[in-house]
């Protein structure tokens, strides 16, 4: 058994682009086990635009990582030793924790992961720990999505939209997804089922809706914010929802107050009903939106890409990727290796 663990801590705040300095490496001793406490060797640690808003000043939905913590993910890993009744030594794990290798914990956040015969660990925790409920709630409860709406989705190719399409095209919805590259929209339509794709590189996002949704939008499901979004905003119809999942293109801008969005008028226009949502709220919900996504997949009716890059000292530098577009698919580090 390691006796230390390797970890990435922050070391300053970083209100814009992620510096050389803004984290720090270390390796420490793993303490021993007390009463009630396990130790898990990580696997798999998920990469999520969140992670950038957390290790801001802004004001934010829960406490933000300081200076001198331990920078915090989703993580999914093997139980080593446990001195929890809850948890047995063998069985894989999943919550959220620290960007190491080895760490330990009282279980609380934590549940035993589900094992799906047929589909890759990768491809289950990234589909089930964060990424597939934050698209089931926020397109089926917040958006109140239903069968005939034409949904729209931005930042398409990514681990949210990936699968707010699939489940939207499984509920009868009409999907147009917006993604960034020829190869992503390509993906959207052939892998993921989407019904239209557009290239926001190369094509006036704002003419194309209106080309592919001449009766307007049901519902904007929203992860990039700044133009994509008013290019949604101009193309509602009356009575249209607006799910903000995330913001992306504002994350790494200066700490100045970002402007827009500059067809806000349209929510008097169209009375509009838009809602911000963070998955952590509907806790209480996961397990049976957990148990839908996984038969789901296990029916062969959810397809996911994983863009898994190698090796914790890396994570930093993956991270920027999500706020590039460089990366194809759910971002995730391999810590460990799989062992069933």
């Amino acid at each position: 058994m390691a006796h230390t663990a390797r970890r990435w801590y922050l070391a300053k705040h970083a209100n814009t682009e992620i510096q050389p300095d803004t984290f720090e490496f270390r390796e420490e001793p793993i303490p021993d086990l007390e009463a009630g406490e396990l130790l898990v060797r990580t696997i798999y640690l998920s990469l999520d635009a969140t992670n950038r808003v957390w290790i801001s000043t802004w004001d934010q939905y829960m406490d933000p990582v300081n200076p001198g913590e331990p920078m915090r993910g989703f993580v999914c890993g093997e139980v080593i030793e446990s001195r929890n009744p809850a948890f047995q030594a063998g069985e894989i794990v999943a919550g959220m924790h620290s960007w190491s290798d080895y760490f330990v914990t009282d279980g609380t956040s934590f549940s035993v992961f589900p094992e799906l015969p047929g589909v890759d660990l990768s491809e289950a925790f990234g589909t089930l720990a964060i990424a597939g409920p934050t698209a089931h709630v926020g397109l089926l409860e917040v958006g109140q999505a239903k069968s005939g709406d034409t949904v729209v989705v931005s930042a398409a190719a990514g681990a949210v939209g990936m699968l707010v399409g699939q489940i939207a095209r499984l509920k009868g919805c009409h999907t147009i997804g917006i993604a960034g590259g020829a190869d992503k929209c390509a993906r959207l339509t052939e892998q993921f089922g989407y019904d239209a794709a557009i290239d926001y590189r190369r094509e006036d996002v704002g003419q194309r809706l209106k080309a592919l949704a001449p009766e307007g939008i049901d519902l904007l499901f929203e992860n990039v914010g700044g133009d994509i979004l008013d290019a949604g905003l101009a193309a509602m119809k009356n009575f249209g929802r607006v799910v903000i999942c995330g913001l992306i293109s504002t994350y790494n801008q200066s700490g100045e107050p970002v402007p827009g969005p500059y067809m806000f008028r349209n929510v008097i226009m169209r009375r509009l009903t838009i809602k911000g949502f963070v998955i952590l709220d509907y806790v209480d919900e996961l397990p049976g939106v957990v148990q839908e996504l996984a038969g789901w997949m296990l029916e062969g009716k959810l397809r996911f890409r994983v863009h898994v890059v190698d090796g914790l000292e890396q994570a930093v530098d993956a991270l920027k990727l999500l706020y590039t577009g460089g990366n194809h698919g759910k971002l995730m580090v391999k810590i460990g290796e799989e062992r069933r």
